[in-house]
């Protein structure tokens, strides 16, 4: 009987999942991924079921024409799928992905009836990504109380920022009702603080601006590994523009499509979640890879916008540190689109970058020259492991 962590990152319309073997050795316990995937579509007529193995072997891949109503019927998928495909597994604990933890959640906890309603009293500060994070705990502390839950949080990496790095320039009486910058992506921007030290000691020691790009982006300034500001905000809005949010957005635009358009809150809340960024500049679609490959000029508008934009944001969380040793990219278009990180780095070529672009064009760890005066780098995240190691710990402890 191997004894495993369940990771579970529950979408709006997607679950995905991995499991972790839990092993010992001499020096105690280590984490190994013995499969992952994902049930896509959830809410549409075409669910998908898609299950690999550590080496990349299909384990499941199967679609359902019915449909999958919602992300607890998608539970109800995967857990048939272990109980019938894994029934030599015991899983001794479900770690969750959480996007906010508003101003309590500073570290990963436990999961029970009271943390479940604090963190339902956050949706309001998340919510394309809340309820559906919080479903599946839900669920499981319905059927299965016994089973230890973990809750990890996206702003947690970033409690630690200074007064001048939370702060909006507003009243008082909302920074203290919750009204500040929390940062995200900071499960991402953990796992990859744990890896310099090894792969990169001179930027672990240093100060470094990792860039997250991917559906979702954004970038954190890290001063020794700790996170001192990230460029979202009050929510995963804020920032450089991603593939469907437009990032930073004058607030007059909000009370424009209120006032003269005519436009509901949900009608609102639709357009900055679904309809901006790479898809609303292109008018077709937020896939970079489609994007670099056309002709279209609003295509090339796009990722011009989006590439300037994310120079501009590194210059300035620089600025916020007093100087930079080094640029690490990861996350879905960080680690695949050797066009974007080229543009970026010729952006910042003032700041004494030199792109090696051999180096890059093939993906390489280390993308600068030996002259480079900044070390430019492309490290993959893991926000899975990250979960799964706080799970352990806590179950431990």
């Amino acid at each position: 009987m191997t004894d495993t962590i369940l990771v579970l990152n529950a979408g709006s319309s997607s679950l995905k999942f991995e499991s972790f073997a839990v092993e010992s050795t001499g020096e105690g316990k280590e984490l190994r991924s013995l499969l992952h995937g994902a049930l896509s579509g959830i809410g549409t007529p075409h669910a998908a079921l898609s299950v690999k193995d550590e080496k990349g072997a299909t384990l499941a891949d199967e679609a359902f024409a019915e449909g999958i109503a919602d992300v607890e019927a998608a539970q109800d998928v995967v857990g048939r799928f272990f109980r019938d495909r894994q029934d030599d597994v015991r899983i001794l604990a479900v770690g969750h992905r959480v996007v906010h933890g508003g101003l309590n959640f500073k570290a990963p906890v436990r999961i029970d009836a009271a943390i479940l309603e604090a963190m339902t009293a956050l949706t309001p500060l998340a919510p394309l990504h809340q309820p559906a994070n919080l479903a599946p705990m839900r669920s499981i502390l319905r059927r299965r109380p016994d089973l230890p839950q973990v809750a990890c949080f996206d702003t947690a990496f970033h409690r630690g920022h200074s007064e001048i790095a939370d702060r909006f320039a507003i009243p008082e009486w909302l920074y203290e009702d919750g009204v500040r910058r929390y940062g995200f992506h900071g499960l991402s921007y953990e796992y990859i603080a744990s890896r310099l030290p090894a792969v990169a000691p001179r930027l672990a020691a240093g100060r470094t601006v990792v860039a997250h790009l991917g559906s979702g982006c954004s970038m954190c300034a890290l001063d020794g590994c700790r996170s001192v500001d990230s460029t979202m905000g009050f929510t995963a809005l804020d920032g450089i523009p991603m593939g469907t949010r437009p990032g930073q957005l004058d607030a007059g635009v909000v009370l424009y499509l209120m006032r003269q358009k005519g436009m509901s809150g949900e009608e609102i809340d639709h357009l900055l979640y679904h309809e901006c960024g790479l898809k609303g500049l292109s008018g077709r679609t937020n896939d970079v890879r489609d994007l670099t490959s056309s002709q279209d000029p609003r295509a090339k508008l796009a990722l011009e916008y989006f590439i300037t934009r994310a120079a501009m944001a590194a210059a300035e969380l620089t600025c916020f540190m007093g100087g930079i040793d080094g640029l690490v990219f990861t996350a879905g278009i960080g680690e695949h689109s050797a066009f974007v990180r080229a543009g970026i780095a010729k952006r910042l070529a003032w700041l004494g970058v030199e792109l090696d672009e051999a180096a890059n064009e093939a993906g390489a760890p280390l993308i600068s020259t030996p002259a480079s005066r900044l070390e430019l780098r492309v490290l993959p995240t893991d926000e899975e492991l990250m979960i799964a190691r706080h799970t352990l710990a806590l179950l431990e402890a």
